[in-house]
């Protein structure tokens, strides 16, 4: 009851004019904050090329990120915080020999951040002012590519091919010894779970402590599909009778199971798989039944039964 009186007592005619002059001020404020010069300080973000494979950075390392200080109008300052600036930078010309010090000196380094900046803006400062590493040359070695990932598919899927890495070979570097001792390179070994239908996959290279290599990462390609089985009743054929008998089976056909992936379901057929059974004089009434196929799209065979009878007739 107290909280209905006191809404009563307010003077909402107050408030809302209050309010009224509120916005007013501030978007007034706003829109000279906007049109006013002042100064800034905006990151730069860095990309580097032209650097060889084989030249190492000193443990100083290049700036991935300079600092500068700009000034211009509020509303064009704030483009660069709506969309960070970004430079390139080309090592080549300052890298000489197999090892030295690259040095981006401060004129080079304001002269190409002015080049990306607003033509009202100005550059007041950059930190650092001017960019320094060291560099050296290290021994590089190409050497095969192996995935180490454990792949495990959901039910009902099976493999199609081998899975694939984009990439065979990867180039090494590092010292003399050290990569001399390396014939191979692994991918990491990790454990896929229930993969089905195709999936790429980023997976790291495990690569040795003190190298680096080309790439850290590669594509790890798999595809699996769904499968099914395919169902014939094919003859036995015996095999290794000796020369003036017959072999009577019981019975003479085995259902036969052929895995394969639906999308190949067509292309097997009950000509791709034989039914064998070898005999040997050691088997006195049961010999076990062998399938034997060259199809690529059957990915495994089973006969039942897997034992049958017989009888050796003269």
């Amino acid at each position: 009851m107290v909280k209905v009186e006191w809404f009563k007592r307010v003077r909402w005619r107050d408030v809302l004019t209050f309010l009224l002059f509120f916005v007013l001020a501030s978007a007034l404020w706003y829109g000279h904050a906007m049109r006013s010069v002042r100064n800034t300080r905006v990151p730069v973000l860095i990309s580097y090329t032209g650097k060889p494979g084989s030249i190492a950075l000193g443990q100083e390392g290049l700036p991935d990120t300079v600092l500068i200080e700009v000034r211009d109008a509020g509303q064009r300052l704030n483009v660069y915080f709506s969309e960070p600036l970004r430079l390139t930078i080309n090592l080549q010309p300052y890298i000489h020999g197999d090892k030295g010090t690259i040095r981006i000196p401060t004129d080079v380094l304001r002269r190409s951040i002015s080049d990306i900046l607003l033509g009202t803006s100005h550059l007041i400062a950059t930190s650092p002012e001017e960019i320094v590493c060291t560099y050296f040359t290290e021994q590089e070695k190409s050497v095969p590519l192996v995935n180490a990932c454990a792949i495990d598919l959901a039910d009902e899927y099976q493999m199609v091919g081998t899975p694939t890495l984009s990439r065979k070979r990867v180039k090494l570097y590092g010292q003399d010894k050290a990569i001399a001792a390396i014939d191979t390179l692994y991918t990491a070994p990790l454990q896929l779970d229930d993969m089905s239908d195709t999936a790429v996959i980023r997976v790291p290279l495990a690569i040795p402590a003190g190298m680096r290599a080309e790439v850290d990462s590669v594509d790890l390609t798999v595809i699996a599909e769904r499968f099914t089985e395919r169902k014939f009743v094919l003859p036995i054929r015996v095999k290794n009778v000796p020369a003036g008998y017959s072999i009577r089976l019981f019975p003479r056909e085995v259902e036969v199971s052929a895995r394969v992936g639906m999308s190949h379901f067509a292309q097997v057929h009950a000509e791709d798989i034989q039914v064998i059974a070898m005999y040997t004089p050691e088997r006195r009434d049961k010999l076990e039944v062998e399938l034997q196929y060259s199809n690529p799209y059957i990915t495994a065979a089973w006969a039942y039964p897997a034992v049958v009878e017989f009888l050796l007739e003269q």
